[in-house]
């Protein structure tokens, strides 16, 4: 899939599932499950977290960021999203993204590098696109400019 595609992808389920919440919890694993469990989100977390190192239009962002906690604290984030067992322990998307003027293009960037990096580990499209629906709301506490 090239990145046009991809990125059309990713603003598709974005604008169309936006609306939801990102905290909600069904009580239902089926997609941690889906994900390869905490070991499979840990994998393509890291994965993600080089592919943002490596991306122009967003890693200045990430400079002096501490990689392991991000590793470490997305693991746990997508891992509750998804139904897993984690608990996230990190500040709130607001607080941690406040002052660092986040567009909706580096928002954009970031979805889709966390593409591209699950793609990379087989994660099936129907999973990556129910893990997007999850992060997607996320984007009114982040993007500031």
């Amino acid at each position: 899939m090239n990145i046009f595609s991809r990125l059309c992808k990713t603003l598709v389920v974005l604008i169309f599932l936006g609306a939801g919440s990102a905290h909600a919890q069904t009580g239902n694993d089926a997609l941690y499950q889906s994900l390869g469990g905490k070991t499979g989100i840990s994998t393509f977390v890291n994965s993600f977290v080089a592919i943002v190192l490596e991306d122009a239009r967003i890693n200045k962002a990430f400079k002096d960021t501490d990689t392991e906690r991000l590793a470490s604290l997305l693991t746990e984030q997508f891992c509750e999203l998804s139904g897993g067992p984690c608990k996230y322990s990190g500040r709130s998307m607001t607080e941690a993204h406040h002052d660092m003027q986040v567009t909706n293009a580096h928002f954009n960037a970031l979805a889709e590098d966390l593409q591209v990096a699950m793609e990379k580990h087989e994660v099936p499209s129907s999973v990556q696109n129910k893990l997007i629906a999850k992060l997607a709301p996320m984007q009114r506490s982040i993007v500031s400019k």
